[in-house]
């Protein structure tokens, strides 16, 4: 879609998978036309998988300042045995026919930006409105709605029609309460941008944050109903979408957990519906997503 920010574009260099046979020609020689990024990993580590598509994108946006190769360690433990690599995710970035620098462990995306544009020496390097974006999400994840806001704000002073700013504004907005304020923002969104993931999270945020503010009236009542009657299904469900929207995550989360296991069909699967939701909301990286949408799997398998 035009309006979503292009990382890297036809010119970057695609990211290969090498193996011990060819790592001296793809990676030690290479390293002489470009810095050449090698990302050790496995098919079983997690932090892999969050660290990965990052890099990825980041290397891609150099348009081929900085290249990328991917190591599969069960495969060619040979390499690995030579960098003497104890854990993964590994990355190690060549430079004219040596290793110049690298980390181990899945770093946040500012400081694998950081890395990469270390190696490219600030060639291709991210646009102004992709840093901000990144500094927008950061703000969003620490809790910090006012800085995620005005970063948000000011892509859009710049890039009106961008839909990621666009969801991330409305959230952030949301996260302060303004839901008539985010409720006109979404209003913004032309009817072919409605499916963008930014978009459809902000909207589910909202519906969470309307629900929860006519639920948060009655908490205290809802309380008293479940320790009279826990079975009362409606009553915790009413409470675990309050305690969500008014910060409480987790508890939201336990509350619905526990209605699920209590009856999972109740209400045509009320209680999954309004997880995904959640999850939804909260993005596929954040750990309470994670972690709850494997106490999720555990319970339906159960």
């Amino acid at each position: 879609m035009a309006s979503e920010p292009l990382i890297g574009g036809a010119s970057a260099a695609p990211v290969k998978d090498v193996t011990t046979a060819n790592f001296m020609a793809e990676v030690v020689d290479g390293s002489f036309d470009a810095p050449v990024i090698v990302d050790f990993w496995a098919p079983w580590c997690g932090p892999c998988k969050q660290l990965g598509p990052i890099l990825e994108k980041t290397v891609r946006a150099t348009n081929g300042a900085v290249r990328m190769v991917k190591l599969n360690i069960d495969e060619n433990p040979e390499i690995a045995q030579q960098m003497r690599i104890q854990s993964i995710p590994a990355v190690y970035a060549f430079k004219d026919g040596r290793p110049v620098d690298g980390f181990v462990g899945a770093l946040p995306e500012s400081q694998v930006k950081q890395f990469v544009q270390r190696l490219s020496g600030g060639k291709g390097g991210p646009s102004p409105v992709e840093e901000a974006l990144t500094m927008a999400k950061e703000a969003m994840q620490q809790g910090d709605h006012a800085s995620a806001g005005a970063l948000y704000s000011q892509i859009l002073q710049r890039e009106p029609a961008n839909l990621e700013a666009l969801g991330g504004l409305a959230r952030a907005t949301i996260a302060r309460g303004e839901l008539g304020k985010a409720k006109q923002l979404l209003d913004r969104v032309p009817k072919e941008g409605a499916g963008h993931a930014e978009i459809t999270a902000a909207r589910a945020a909202l519906d969470l944050a309307e629900q929860a503010h006519k639920a948060m009236a009655s908490a205290g009542k809802l309380r008293a109903r479940l320790e009279r009657s826990p079975d009362d299904h409606e009553a915790r469900f009413e409470l675990a979408t309050a305690l969500f929207g008014s910060g409480d995550r987790e508890a939201g989360i336990d509350e619905l957990l526990t209605l699920f296991k209590r009856d999972r069909e109740w209400n045509e699967q009320a209680a999954r519906k309004q997880l995904l939701k959640f999850f939804e909301v909260m993005g596929p990286t954040d750990p309470l997503t994670l972690s709850g949408r494997r106490r999720l799997s555990s319970a339906m398998f159960s």
